[in-house]
């Protein structure tokens, strides 16, 4: 009966939500998937370079969101979080970064 009431309570507040709260929500939670993305690409390139410790890592927009199961643009936008970090460096040939590590 009561988790009947609780489960009422919740759907109410969810419908009568303004358009503007469940914005703020969806930002917060894009927000929240774009850093861990951003944290799986240092991840990967962490790994990456304690398999292969000499030379740089470096990947490409395409294939990083192959191995990460993700769109290229959800990638390119995790990367430009990383850049402003100074994690990532912008290669010279397009679509193409160098992962600091």
């Amino acid at each position: 009966m009561v988790a009947g009431l609780v489960g009422v309570a919740a759907t109410c507040r969810w419908c009568l939500q303004t358009d503007e709260v469940r914005d703020q929500r969806a930002q917060r939670r894009n927000k929240k998937e774009l850093r861990a993305l951003a944290d799986r690409i240092s991840t990967y390139g962490r790994n990456v370079h304690h398999r292969y410790p000499t030379g740089d890592v470096v990947v490409s927009e395409c294939d990083l969101a192959e191995q990460l199961r993700k769109r290229p643009d959800s990638d390119a936008t995790a990367l430009d979080l990383l850049l402003g970090e100074q994690k990532v460096q912008s290669a010279p040939l397009s679509g193409y970064w160098k992962l600091n590590v």
